[in-house]
This record gives C-alpha cells, structure tokens and sequence, in this order.
C-alpha cells in the first residue's frame, strides 16, 4: 500500500512539474502573462493559401457576385454591448442591437474634441426627426432612419447584400439592396465630383488584383453608423476590395477628414460571397415605411 503511494504521489508530483514548465515557457520575461492572441481577424486574413482569381478578358480579377459583411458595424464601428431598442416597454427584444467588436484599425475612431461631442449629441439625437425647415432637415436623426442612401462606406456594411456588376466597359457598378441605391465606378478618371452626393464620386484603378476606390464628393450629412460617427464636407475615402478565395473578398476603406479627424484613419473586414441557389439582389424601397415619420404633421386636417 505503501508504495502504490508513493509511485501516485510521485506522478502527481511530475504532472505539477510539466504544468509549471509549460506555463512559464508561454509568459514572457518579467513572469507577467503573454498577451491575449490577435483578433481571428487578423489571424485568419493571412492563413488563406496563395490564391489566383479568375480573370475578365482584360485580365483583371472577376469580382461579379452578390456580395455581404457579417459585422454589426451598422449599429456601432467601435466595440460595443448589446442594447434595447428605441421603445423597449413594447417591442421586448424586437430592434434590440446586438453586442460587437470593432472593425477600426486601433479600436477607436480618432475625434477631434468638438467632434467627438457632435458624435455623443448625433446619437442622443438618432431618432429625432424635423423635416418643417429646409436649412435645419437633416440636423436631426440617422440619415437610414429617414432612409436616405446610406453613403460610404457604411452601404458595405449594412446587413443588406450588395452586388458588384463588372464588364469589360470602363464603369464597375455596384447595387445594394438597401433603399436600391447604385453607384458607378469610374475607371482611371480623373474628373473630380461634380457636386456632392450620398454615395459620393467613386474613382477605381488596379493595384495587381485589388481593386482601389477612390471616393470624394460624400455629403457631410452621412453618418457611419447607428451611434452617430460620422465625418464632413471634407471626407476622402478610399477602398480597397482584395479577393481572398473564391468566396472571400477583403474590405479596407482608409476614412480621413482634417475637419473631424486627428489623422486619417481605417477599418477592415472580410465580405463573404452569397452562395445559395438562386440568390437574388432584392429590394428593400423604405420610403414608404418612412413617409408617416416625417411628413404627418403636414397632413391637411379633416374640416370639422
């Protein structure tokens, strides 16, 4: 009995042994604990294997395809819980949003101070709408809850597919299922926009098999998200659309504005191609859904 003892006790203590060495080999010097590992998304956007696209006649990468992210970056670019929704007392859990991690390059978008209080008051203000004057209609609400186009880049990552339509023409034309807004393309121009626009003046060119956005002329108006981002008169974007597989497509957009911002700044995720049978662009035209929102108080009252 005695020695069936001593040889447990033995191989205890050697498991105790190998568990020390092993969790001292994984701390780095100094005896504190390794750093948490890198977001998958950053892990995982380099372990794809080598991958050639297919090619159009003019032997650029084929991007044609519906296309969709799979972030919440449309409640919130930066890390955020979930949340009720704007009358939780009645809907419950309906239009409750949902918990999620960043998708900016440093986890925090870089405000100016005036900025960075627009923002807090921008989202305080989400669901408030006035349309009775002209020159203060869009001072109050998210644009998408007046559904207006959704500019960019957050029409990339609303929870609505998007396709991209590619031929062998100088125009890339991409459509989204979001209010059917469009936006076109324009290979190798260099005319700059002509007038501001929610979509804005997109500009492309090849760099190898990424194909670059370049895109000016965005309304200051456009917010980036539900909780009130949002940049000014003066933004410049530019994308970047690497495919990865044939099923993955990444999405950088580079976002700078020297009235809102302290430096330019970026955000990156996958896009995912839509694979199910007979997959179709659908429509999703919310003006009417929107109409009693905004326009009730100028409803000519019934005589009495």
């Amino acid at each position: 009995m005695l020695n069936r003892f001593r040889t447990v006790m033995v191989a205890v203590g050697t498991a105790a042994a190998v568990f020390a060495i092993l969790w001292l080999a994984v701390l780095p010097a100094g005896g504190q604990q390794a750093p948490a590992p890198a977001p998958a998304l950053a892990r995982d956007a380099g372990q794809f294997p080598p991958y050639r696209p297919s090619r159009m006649a003019d032997g650029h990468p084929d991007l044609n395809g519906l296309w969709q992210a799979f972030v919440s970056a449309n409640w919130d670019l930066q890390d955020h819980e979930a949340q009720p929704g704007p009358r939780p007392e009645i809907m419950g859990a309906y239009g409750a949003g949902p918990a999620g991690q960043s998708i900016v390059e440093g986890g925090e978008i870089p405000y100016q101070p005036w900025a960075l209080a627009k923002k807090k008051e921008n989202f305080e203000k989400r669901m408030k709408v006035d349309v009775s004057n002209d020159k203060t209609w869009h001072d109050l609400g998210d644009p998408e809850l007046k559904c207006y186009m959704p500019g960019v880049p957050r029409a990339t990552y609303m929870p609505f597919p998007f396709r991209i339509v590619q031929g062998s023409s100088q125009y890339v034309l991409m459509a989204y299922e979001f209010t059917s807004s469009t936006r076109i393309i324009r290979m190798n121009w260099k005319q700059e926009a002509p007038v501001p626009s929610w979509m804005g003046w997109s500009r492309g060119r090849w760099e190898g098999d990424t194909l670059v956005v370049d895109v000016t002329g965005l309304r200051q108006e456009n917010w980036l998200d539900r909780a009130g981002d949002f940049y000014g008169e003066a933004a410049h974007v530019v994308e970047r659309y690497t495919p990865l597989s044939p099923y993955h497509l990444m999405y950088e957009a580079t976002i700078e504005d020297p009235n809102v911002y302290t430096r330019p700044w970026k955000i990156s995720f996958p896009l995912y191609r839509r694979m199910e049978k007979n997959v179709q662009l659908l429509e999703f035209k919310c003006v009417p859904f929107t109409e009693e929102m905004l326009y009730a108080p100028f409803r000519k009252q019934p005589a009495k």
